[in-house]
């Protein structure tokens, strides 16, 4: 069977983060959105409903209808929706109890059946958060079922018995304690001495906790991240770096990212207030219903030493945010200063930063990588009206 996973209404809701991937690769808990249906779902190939400039990286190519499967790509899967969606007959559509669709076989599928459990959705940044502790619960015990973990240093002190480190996850002279939460130490990870891990955690493949971090809160760090300093429930994809001591708090940064020293974020208001979170599908800022929201982060930005972000803050990509004081609540694409004021951040220049960072990791700027980023640059040039534009 061929799986199309469709981006929806919520590849808007969910810009910044949608901007440079289809919905179904956000990553939540441990594994992609799409990971978690296919690892159900065996001997199975996939496509994306997405934006027709990310076909370069995402393949966007179906076979013929009588062939493919669509699902919604914001929809977390889980075993009893996996299997239901398997039961569906041709000319079938699945849906929840509130009538939203989840799913169908073929194009033409009118016949409804209705999925009565509940299926949780990611339809704005911050339910990755929200949704992060479950997800990561759920991931793991997928991932570790009938499997005897890596066996780690006597030098920690381990706490619980949702532990699980594969070959190569590196621990030293730490505290992990599983108890509140499951902690997940991917291929070739690593965490350094001192850090005081709470879970639940997912640390996945080559990332990185430094000395003496501080870990609570649902928290997961992507493939090739390298994270330091107090951490409560934050997501970073693949690639992005918080080296150094400082807060986040209830935040997701997309990959390439990098936060300089001592770098710091409100998650919560003087005052206790609901946070208020710029929504780029409407144009303004929007309730959350959350008591605590910190930061929104969209990939290839970077954030300078010392710098603080509000309650409730939203940055674009591709933006370099620095200077002393609160910057605003919502940063446009590809924008360069600070508290002091914006300029547009030229793309010729984001994509000489690009090249630099990513020959650091041993990659390099592909055209393909060039033409997506061009393309949103493009995208989002109203959004930085009334910035100054550099010279």
């Amino acid at each position: 069977m061929h799986y199309i996973f469709h981006d929806g209404e919520e590849r808007d809701t969910l810009k910044p983060l949608t901007w440079t991937r289809p919905v179904a690769d956000l990553r939540l808990g441990i594994l992609t959105l799409r990971e978690k249906w296919l690892l159900r779902l065996p001997k199975s190939s996939f496509s994306y409903r997405s934006a027709p400039y990310l076909g370069g990286l995402f393949n966007l190519i179906q076979p013929p209808a009588e062939q493919r499967c669509h699902l919604r790509a914001a929809a977390l899967a889980s075993q009893e929706l996996v299997d239901a969606v398997q039961a569906l007959r041709p000319g079938q559509k699945l849906v929840d109890a509130q009538g939203e669709w989840l799913a169908s076989l073929g194009d033409d599928a009118n016949e409804a059946v209705v999925f009565k459990a509940k299926v949780p959705m990611v339809r704005r940044p911050f339910d990755l958060f929200s949704l992060n502790a479950e997800a990561i619960e759920a991931d793991f015990d997928l991932l570790t079922a009938g499997r005897t973990s890596a066996p780690l240093s006597q030098t920690n002190t381990l706490i619980g018995d949702r532990i699980f480190a594969e070959p190569g996850a590196m621990v030293e002279a730490s505290v992990l304690n599983s108890r509140g939460g499951a902690i997940y130490l991917g291929a070739g990870s690593e965490i350094m001495e001192g850090s005081l891990v709470r879970g639940a955690l997912a640390l996945c493949e080559g990332s990185q906790l430094k000395m003496g971090s501080k870990i609570y809160g649902a928290t997961t760090v992507g493939p090739g991240s390298r994270v330091g300093g107090e951490v409560n429930n934050c997501l970073f994809w693949g690639n992005s770096n918080k080296g150094h001591d400082g807060f986040l708090g209830n935040a997701v940064l997309g990959e390439w990212c990098n936060l300089g020293a001592d770098t710091n974020n409100s998650n919560l208001k003087n005052d206790y207030s609901e946070v208020k979170l710029w929504s780029y599908s409407s144009g303004r800022f929007e309730l959350t219903g959350l008591q605590f929201c910190g930061l929104v982060m969209g990939d290839h930005s970077k954030a300078g030493i010392n710098t603080m972000f509000n309650t409730g803050t939203v940055v674009g990509v591709a933006c370099n945010v620095f200077g002393a004081g609160f910057a605003r609540n919502f940063i446009a694409d590809f924008s360069w200063g600070g508290p002091q004021g914006f300029t547009e951040y030229r793309i010729d220049r984001v994509l000489a930063t690009i090249e630099r960072v990513f020959e650091r990791r041993g990659r390099s700027l592909d055209q393909t990588t060039t033409d997506i980023l061009s393309e949103i640059f493009a995208q989002t040039a109203s959004l930085r009206t009334g910035t100054t534009i550099a010279q």
